[in-house]
């Protein structure tokens, strides 16, 4: 029973020293490691790149037009170009407005699709004016006209995605709030159109 004792104690101290782990050597050469290779994604979208996007939009107001004092509808529809150089056409009339935005996009690795968020400001003008009712002759009102316009300061939040279809050409959507003089004039703004990238 000694000589059994002796003989295991002998043979896991000689298996101690006889694995020395699982890396393999060749002739004192360095090891070779293969890492396997991956294909890049794409890039849709640059570090530093120029946007100019055109599109139409539709604006909705946050009141009931009678009380809104300063687009007076319920609704209206435009477009526009590049850094936000807007105008709506509405029922009484036409209002536009000149923003400056800054904008956080972050682009998502290995896909066409961008979320953003913006937020800014500048000022709106054709809007807050006196609707004058045009009469005809019998007293029939056969119209109405805007006079007294005013210009006011907007502010602009919102976000929104962009989906490219070539590094250069993509297609934007987006939502934004718009702030105007006080809360019975702040309306919603939706928006859809071609972003072209440099």
């Amino acid at each position: 029973m000694k000589k059994f004792a002796i003989v295991m104690c002998a043979l896991t101290v000689l298996a101690g020293f006889a694995f020395g782990g699982t890396e393999t050597y060749s002739s004192g050469r360095e090891m070779k490691q293969t890492a396997v290779q991956q294909t890049p994604c794409p890039e849709w979208y640059r570090d530093t790149e120029w946007n100019v996007n055109l599109w139409g939009t539709y604006a909705l107001t946050g009141n009931s037009w009678r009380n809104d004092t300063y687009l007076g509808v319920d609704h209206a529809w435009g477009g526009g170009i590049f850094f936000d150089v807007n105008g709506n056409r509405s029922e009484s009339g036409a209002a536009g407005a000149a923003l400056g935005t800054f904008t956080f996009r972050y682009p998502i690795p290995c896909t066409r699709f961008a979320p953003y968020v913006f937020g800014g400001g500048g000022a709106i003008f054709g809007g807050g004016g006196r609707e004058e009712l045009i009469f005809a002759s019998d007293g029939d009102v056969i119209g109405a006209r805007n006079r007294g316009s005013e210009t006011k300061a907007v502010g602009q939040f919102g976000g929104g995605f962009e989906v490219r279809f070539t590094p250069t050409i993509g297609l934007m959507n987006d939502f934004s709030w718009n702030v105007v003089a006080g809360p019975k004039n702040n309306f919603g703004m939706v928006r859809s159109g071609i972003t072209i990238a440099f």
